[in-house]
């Protein structure tokens, strides 16, 4: 999951350089070559207004040699600038008017040189910051609109009221797109904080998934030793209170016929080693049988408890009725055999003690948990009256509870007596490795 999700992010941050990269390089590309272009447009419809405009011939030669002056700014600039990012800096600022006063100078003598001038509205925050990009932008609209107003100088009140009228309009959309914009900056930071933000949560999200799991394995492997250590208490208390003892009346029975000289006596003593034998032989096979759930070898959980219902339904002749909820997972080993060894030693407890007529066991995957619920209408009992271990061997209510908990789960018992009893388990669902 880690290396998917930082692959992921490693490919995002990778398409967003390449994002910037490209409009910064666009930009660089207009600053080099766009002023170019507006000064082009600007030469050759004055040229081919001179007549109209009424230039004199001295403001022809004047206009000869700003636009020279125009071009050797350009390419100072374009040499300047190139390998440095485009942000704002005094030799920016310098480059910025001199281009301005070119423009006014060039549209004095022709107004359609104002094309040259507009180059002044077209990213001037990338050289100007502050009070300077104001003034730059406000005395841009002075060249546009003086040469909307018919070019400059201006005659007569008509039109300086035109110029008045349109360099209001100039600085009015200046002011409605420059808030436009300061709002439109606004959201994309507050964007990139919020869009960091999910991301630092996302990061952190991920690194405690990544320690939940070490720590879900971590559990198992305490709860697959702490298991064998209980297991082995088991087989050993088993292997005192049941095989040892009937090895000891074995012998016991076998130097009653050794020492015996009564025939009869001899065999009945003999009769009795052997029923011990029998007995002590079938422990044995009983306790290894308990070391492993033998039914999750080939079979999942859902079908190991559907059995061992069916299997014990058929031994006490309780009406037992298994039923799944939910998408069937695959679990992990340990929490397989912890469910399978809570529903044994749950039914168990029924037939030893509870004289039921009627069993269930529901076995529920509900998202992340995994429920198992053994019920049945006995007779009940006082929870407040448990013994620690069953005569069996097992371990009783504690022991269910001890092994839910071993796995991150919780074991709860409902029981009143006369009304039945309810023993439910839930555990984390931890898939197969």
């Amino acid at each position: 999951m880690t290396g998917t999700g930082g692959g992921c992010r490693t490919v995002a941050d990778t398409e967003g350089m390449t994002d910037v990269a490209g409009v910064e390089q666009r930009w660089a590309a207009y600053f080099r070559w766009g002023p170019y272009g507006l000064l082009a447009a600007g030469a050759v419809l004055a040229v081919a207004s001179v007549d109209a405009v009424g230039m004199t011939t001295g403001e022809r030669y004047t206009a000869v040699a700003l636009t020279g002056a125009a071009v050797v700014l350009q390419w100072w600039w374009g040499r300047w600038s190139r390998g440095r990012p485009l942000a704002p800096s005094v030799p920016g600022a310098c480059y910025y008017f001199a281009r301005w006063a070119l423009a006014f100078a060039l549209s004095w003598c022709n107004p359609f040189f104002a094309f040259y001038a507009a180059a002044g509205y077209v990213g001037p925050d990338r050289l100007l910051r502050g009070h300077a990009l104001k003034a730059g932008l406000v005395a841009t609209s002075v060249v546009i609109a003086g040469s909307q107003a018919g070019g400059m100088p201006l005659h007569g009140p008509l039109g300086w009221a035109v110029f008045g009228g349109l360099l209001c309009v100039h600085v009015t959309l200046l002011v409605v797109f420059g808030q436009l914009a300061a709002r439109e900056e606004e959201r994309s930071r507050i964007q990139t904080a919020t869009i960091t933000e999910l991301e630092r949560t996302n990061a952190a999200l991920q690194q405690a998934l990544d320690e939940n799991a070490a720590l879900h394995a971590q559990l198992l492997v305490q709860a697959r030793e702490a298991g064998v250590a209980d297991e082995r208490r088991r087989l050993a208390a088993e292997i005192h209170d049941t095989i040892a003892q009937g090895l000891t009346g074995i012998i016991a029975q076998l130097q009653v016929v050794a020492n015996t000289p009564d025939a009869g006596l001899a065999r009945e003593h003999a009769a009795r080693a052997s029923d011990l034998a029998r007995h002590s032989l079938g422990e044995a096979r009983r306790s290894v049988h308990n070391l492993a759930p033998v039914a999750l070898t080939h079979d999942g959980l859902p079908e190991a408890l559907e059995k061992t219902a069916s299997e014990w339904a058929e031994r006490t002749g309780v009406d037992t009725r298994f039923t799944v909820t939910g998408t069937v997972e695959q679990l992990h080993d340990e929490v397989a055999a912890t469910l399978l060894r809570i529903a044994q030693e749950a039914l168990s407890n029924t037939a030893r003690h509870a004289h039921a007529t009627r069993a269930g066991v529901t076995l529920s995957f509900m998202g992340d948990e995994v429920t198992l619920d053994i019920r049945d209408d006995g007779r009940g009992f006082d929870r407040t009256v448990v013994r620690e271990r069953t005569r069996s061997g097992g371990f009783g209510l504690p022991g269910m509870s001890a092994r839910a908990e071993r796995i991150a789960g919780s074991l709860t018992v409902e029981s009143e007596p006369g009304l039945g009893t309810a023993v439910s388990a839930r555990v984390p669902l931890v898939r197969h490795d």
